[in-house]
């Protein structure tokens, strides 16, 4: 069981020592001390008192190890995105950092999607993943970066890299939302969704491209979603120029109007 190193972590995340906290919920330090040891389990009472202190469920103090979690995952979860209220399962994603414990954006190429479909909850895959920065994002999120394949995403060209932030509540996700999605058996897509999982336990995929027709998804056949930040291209998307015939109708046109503005001059 992972409840006393739960306790002792997130205490120390609020800066708080033993005899503060154990103040705090009104018990011995000594009580709160065999806690974090693992020497005494606290009865339901005390349960409820620490799952109502550190705005976290009984069932995350109890059965998750919060330790393996990333910071933004633990950020997230503090926040009060605690999933198991909302009784979706707890996504643990691996992840990398840098030399000052701060979180990388991991780089997806094109020819790495196929790995990363089996290798996306592997750290020693993800480790290897080239890595950049992004200052203008938030340290609290985790991001990673995708390159896109094919035009159905169009103004956003082919190979373009787009970057997401991680999703942990799927719930959470608004209708119009644009995601990078992981999927069991297309790999990785990047649509707009519409989020159907209170109904149909799914989500309607549609692409900016409307050649391409929307489809549903269940959410048993999903792996991550990564919420749509910003795309990097070394493209210029393509502007809206008017056809050829229309460009000629526009110049008669001027043409016609200049005749007529000198014969009423």
């Amino acid at each position: 069981m992972d409840l006393g190193k739960n306790i002792k972590l997130l205490r120390k995340r609020k800066g708080r020592t033993q005899d503060e906290l154990a103040g705090f919920l009104k018990m011995k330090r000594s009580t709160l001390s065999g806690y974090e040891n693992n020497v005494a389990q606290p009865g339901i009472d005390s349960l409820v008192l620490l799952s109502e202190y550190f705005n976290i469920s009984i069932d995350t103090l109890v059965k998750i190890n919060l330790s393996k979690l990333s910071e933004s995952q633990l950020c997230e979860i503090e926040k009060g995105y605690d999933v198991f209220v909302s009784g979706s399962r707890l996504r643990v994603l691996a992840t990398t950092v840098d030399s000052k414990n701060d979180e990388n954006i991991e780089l997806v190429p094109e020819k790495a999607k196929a790995g990363y479909t089996r290798g996306f909850a592997d750290p020693e895959y993800i480790k290897d993943l080239p890595v950049f920065k992004l200052p203008f994002l938030s340290k609290e999120k985790k991001y990673r970066t995708f390159q896109l394949n094919g035009d159905s995403m169009l103004p956003i060209p082919d190979k373009a890299w787009v970057t997401g932030e991680f999703v942990l509540d799927w719930n959470f996700i608004k209708n119009g939302d644009a995601c990078i999605i992981l999927t069991l058996n297309e790999g990785v897509v990047f649509k707009i969704i519409e989020n159907n999982i209170s109904k149909s336990k799914s989500l309607k995929l549609y692409s900016l491209n409307p050649i391409y027709e929307p489809y549903d998804l269940n959410i048993n056949e999903i792996r991550e979603i990564w919420r749509f930040v910003n795309f990097i291209s070394n493209e210029i998307p393509e502007p809206k120029i008017p056809k050829d015939d229309l460009l000629k109708t526009v110049a008669n046109l001027q043409y016609e109007m200049n005749k007529i503005k000198e014969k009423i001059g």
